[in-house]
C-alpha cells in the first residue's frame, strides 16, 4: 500500500503590506526548501497580480527558481490563471520548465481568483469560468497532440499553432483544475480526465461541496469518458504571516 503525500499551498500571503518584498520571497524560498527537507512531496504556488498581499505573478518563473533549490519535491502551479494567457505560451513554458525541473513540475488551472486581476485586462469575472472551459480544450490539444490547431477568440488568436517541444514527463506533466465552491473545476477536470485541486477543503463552505465536486467530476468523466480515474488533491495552506481564507473560485 502507498503510504499518503503530503502538499502544501503557499499563496504566499503578506500582510501587512508595508513589508519588504525582497526579504518576504526569500523567506517563501527559504519555506519551500525547507518543505523539500523535511519530507514534503508537492509545494503548489498561486498567480495574484494585485492586491499587494500575494506577491508572486508568475508560478511557472518561481518554480524555474526554487527548482535548483530542491531535490525531491514535486512543483505545482496552484493556479495559472488560464484566462489570463494565451494558452499556447502555457503549454510552450510548461515542456520548457518540465525539462528544467527534471519531471518535477504539475500544472494546476484555474479562471483567476482576484476579480482587480482580471478587471486591469479587461475580463469581466462573470466571463472566466466560460473562457477556462474552452481554454483548457485549446490547452489539452496542445498538450496531447501533434496536430496544429487554429482557433480565434476575442483574448487571443492562434494560427496553426503547435508545440516545438515534447515534454521530459510521459505523455505530459500532470494537469489538475482548482476547486472552491463553484463546480466549473471538477466539471473540467471530468470532462479532460484531469486531477483536482480541493482548495475549498479549507474554508467551510468549501467542505461542504466537497461530496458534490466529485459527484460532478465523476459524471462528467463518464458523459466524456475521459481514460483513467482522475487524481483527487486537497492542499493544505501555509502562511507565515496569516491564516486568511482564499477568495471563491
Amino acid at each position: 500500500m502507498s503510504r499518503m503525500q503530503f502538499g502544501v499551498f503557499i499563496p504566499p500571503h503578506h500582510v501587512p503590506t508595508n513589508y519588504n518584498p525582497t526579504l518576504a520571497l526569500q523567506q517563501d524560498i527559504e519555506i519551500v526548501k525547507l518543505l523539500d527537507n523535511i519530507g514534503y512531496d508537492e509545494a503548489w504556488f498561486g498567480e495574484h497580480h494585485s492586491g499587494g498581499v500575494e506577491l508572486i505573478n508568475d508560478p511557472m518563473l518561481f518554480i524555474a527558481h526554487v527548482a535548483p533549490q530542491t531535490r525531491n519535491l514535486r512543483l505545482g502551479t496552484g493556479v495559472v490563471s488560464l484566462p489570463y494567457h494565451n494558452p499556447l505560451w502555457v503549454a510552450d513554458k510548461l515542456a520548457l520548465l518540465d525539462h528544467l525541473t527534471r519531471g518535477r513540475v504539475i500544472l494546476g488551472v484555474g479562471p483567476g481568483a482576484l476579480a482587480s486581476d482580471a478587471a486591469m485586462i479587461g475580463i469581466k469575472p462573470s466571463e472566466q469560468r466560460d473562457a477556462l472551459d474552452f481554454d483548457m480544450d485549446v490547452l489539452m490539444h496542445l498538450l496531447t497532440s501533434d496536430e496544429p490547431i487554429s482557433v480565434e477568440t476575442s483574448r487571443y488568436k492562434l494560427v496553426e499553432a503547435r508545440l516545438q517541444l515534447d515534454f521530459y514527463q510521459d505523455p505530459h506533466p500532470p494537469v489538475v483544475a482548482a476547486a472552491v465552491v463553484s463546480p466549473s473545476g471538477p466539471r473540467i477536470a471530468g470532462k479532460h480526465g484531469l486531477g483536482l485541486i480541493s482548495i475549498g477543503a479549507t474554508m467551510k463552505a468549501g467542505v461542504d461541496v466537497l461530496a458534490m465536486h466529485w459527484d460532478v467530476l465523476e459524471a462528467r468523466a463518464k458523459e466524456f469518458k475521459s481514460k483513467g480515474r482522475p487524481r483527487r488533491v486537497a492542499n493544505s495552506e501555509y502562511n507565515a504571516f496569516s491564516q486568511n481564507e482564499r477568495s471563491g473560485d
